[in-house]
Formats: structure tokens, sequence, C-alpha cells
């Protein structure tokens, strides 16, 4: 057990990430054909500037033969949902193989001759945040072929708190795969391990799984996420508002997409006359922001304080200005939430304090759940 001073003294040290503990992981890719999942976030740290992870074992001499690319691409450039198309990396040649296209597992011909695959992408603790299913995927088809996989852990900015609606396995999709609260407080490691530990991969098959651990990392560490880990989540304060206002995706409702503020406000043009106004428009994040084009009236999210819940206020809030209550439900809103419990919450009149009181027995035992598999406290 560690004291609160020790944790305190740990919080003052700089966190390694696992990328960095080259030490820890490259005899183990000696001699093999390796594939990598990455994207812009899969770097070493370095003080004369980062190096991406491929450049770094190419230039060791480890025997890299291909990438595969999650949402938003190789280089996270693509919007959040689009088709990743199949390529070749222009700087090293590899090849790269979409895992949000076509396919969103590898399949036994993409794997053939890879001896050993590495993991290395920079998550952020949210359940509909697609690189967890991702890696789950990822994990049950090395499983299947018989393939070990390295995980690069880094820290989870969302990792300090554990709420929000639990996954009802009956509305498992690629936006929630498993029956966890939205905000699990994991980081993508031992998300890893809850995954094999619980049976959680097709026909409880088991991956040949081994975590790079963090160094001077808990839980209760502040960290500042020094590139985005997609086009949408520009900054800390998008990503800690992420979970809150990422139910929106399933709403007619604009949460930023189309400005510089992306999930640091909301807005519509249906709600009444506000203060706070904004206009949508095409941007490095949204090629087809909602209500392009269209003076949003709004909430501006910009300063709040950092928070340590799902916060439904601003859901309930978005509900209420809403002038067609039926419409407010877009056909993703049960997936995004994980069961319909949210909506009919919300059609029923409960209130943002009331919603929030009605996750807490599903949060208690997966917390007991959670514990078994925890690396960090």
């Amino acid at each position: 057990m560690i004291s609160c001073a020790q944790s305190n003294a740990i919080n003052e040290k700089e966190i390694i990430v696992s990328a960095n503990r080259t030490s820890a992981y490259l005899p183990l890719l000696q001699n093999k054909k390796v594939a990598i999942v990455s994207n812009q976030t899969s770097v070493i740290f370095k003080e004369n500037g980062n190096t991406h992870i491929i450049d770094s074992l190419l230039s060791l001499n480890i025997n890299v033969v291909k990438a595969f690319a999650p949402e938003h691409g190789f280089r996270g450039k693509a919007d959040a949902g689009e088709h990743v198309e199949d390529g070749i990396d222009t700087k090293t040649g590899l090849p790269i193989i979409s895992l949000h296209g076509k396919n969103r597992k590898p399949q036994p011909d993409t794997l053939e001759g890879v001896d050993i695959v590495l993991f290395d992408i920079q998550d952020v603790g949210v359940r509909f945040y697609t690189y967890i299913s991702t890696m789950s995927n990822v994990m049950e088809a090395c499983a299947e072929q018989g393939i070990p996989v390295i995980v690069l852990d880094r820290p989870n900015p969302n990792g300090h708190y554990i709420d929000g609606p639990t996954l009802k396995p009956e509305h498992k999709s690629f936006l929630g795969m498993h029956p966890i609260p939205l905000v699990y407080g994991m980081t993508i490691g031992e998300y890893a391990h809850m995954v094999n530990g619980e049976g959680w991969l097709k026909n409880n098959i088991k991956c040949d799984l081994i975590v790079i651990e963090l160094i001077n990392y808990t839980h209760h560490s502040e960290y500042h996420l020094p590139i985005r880990p997609s086009p949408n989540l520009p900054n800390d304060q998008s990503i800690n508002l992420y979970p809150s206002l990422g139910f929106f995706e399933g709403t007619p409702i604009n949460a930023g997409r189309g400005t510089e503020f992306q999930f640091q406000r909301y807005g519509s043009p249906n709600f009444p006359i506000s203060e706070f106004t904004y206009t949508p428009a095409p941007n490095f994040g949204s090629k087809y922001p909602k209500h392009e084009g269209k003076e949003c009236n709004g909430v501006d999210l910009s300063t709040t304080p950092r928070q340590s819940k799902v916060n439904m206020t601003w859901l309930v809030d978005a509900y209420q200005k809403s002038p067609d209550k039926e419409a407010f439900f877009g056909k993703t809103f049960t997936i995004h939430a994980g069961s319909p419990k949210l909506k009919e919450q919300l059609k029923n009149g409960l209130s943002a304090l009331e919603i929030e009181s009605s996750w807490k027995v599903e949060i208690e035992k997966f917390k007991q759940i959670r514990e078994k598999h925890l690396i960090y406290r």
C-alpha cells in the first residue's frame, strides 16, 4: 500500500511513458517480424524532439513489417467515424492496414508472417472512444493466431475517477464492447489485462499479453497530453469534458465541431436566443460539422473547472432547450449511452443529479472487477 506521502512524492516525479522504456521491450522484438498498431501519438519523447516509435525501431534494426491504423488513421487526420483506407507510409514504405475501414479486426492474412504485435496508442479513458475497441479486436485476432501482443502503456488523462452509465451487453458495438462504465479509471494497459482476465475475448480465448508499465504514474496523476489524441480533442479542457459532452454525438446538438473549441461548447440554431453564439465551419477536425454555416445559440464551457465526474447538467439542459424532443435522440444515442435507460430518464424529466445517482450501484460492482486488474494506484 502506498502512503499519501509516498503518493505525493511519486506525483512530483516525471511520468515516463512505456514507449520511452526501450530497454524493457526491445529484447522482446529482436529477431522477430513486428507489426505495430499506432497513430500520431505513438512517439518516444526526447529533449530535442519526439520520434515516432516506428522510426525509432527501424533505426535500431528492428524488423517492423507493417502498421495497423485505428480510427482517425495512421497520422490522426481523419474525421470521427470516417472510413480509413489501407495505404503505404510515405516515410518508411511500410504497408498500413486500416482497422477502421471494411475490417475493424485484423484478418488472418494480414497477420500472416507476423511474430509479435506492438500496440502503442494514447487513450483518453472513455468507453466510446474507439481505441480500446481496436485494442480488444487486435488482442482477439492475435490470440486466435497464437501471436503475442505487447501493450506500451500510456497515462489516462481521465484516470482519476470512475463514473457514467454502464454498457449493457445487448448494446455492444464498436463504441463500447464490454460491460464497463463510461469512464472506467484505467490505463490502456490495465484495460488490456481486464479484457484478458475477465474472458471478454470471443470464446473466452486468452491473448499472450505483455504490458510494459509506466514509471511514476498513479491514478491521481494529472497528465497533459503533448499530442492531440484525435482531431477533435485539441487540449486538456476538451479531453476532460469529452465524457460529459460526448453524448451529443448521438444527437443533433453541435458540441464544438467545426470550431477551435471542440467539446468545450455546445449549441444549436434551435435553442432559445442566448448571449453566447458561434457558427460551425469545416476545419481540420471536422469536414462536415453539424449546423455548418448556421449561428448556434449555445453554452461556453471553455473555462469550466476540471471535472471529476460525468456531468449530466449540460445534456439535460440541451434536451430541455430542444423544441423537438423526439428528434433529440439520434440513431447512435443509445449505443453512446450503453443502454436505453438514459434516453428514458431524459424523457421522464429526471434531473442531472437523479440521473448521476442512478449509476452508483453498477459502478460499485465494476470497481470490484477493476480492482483485480490495476497496475497503478
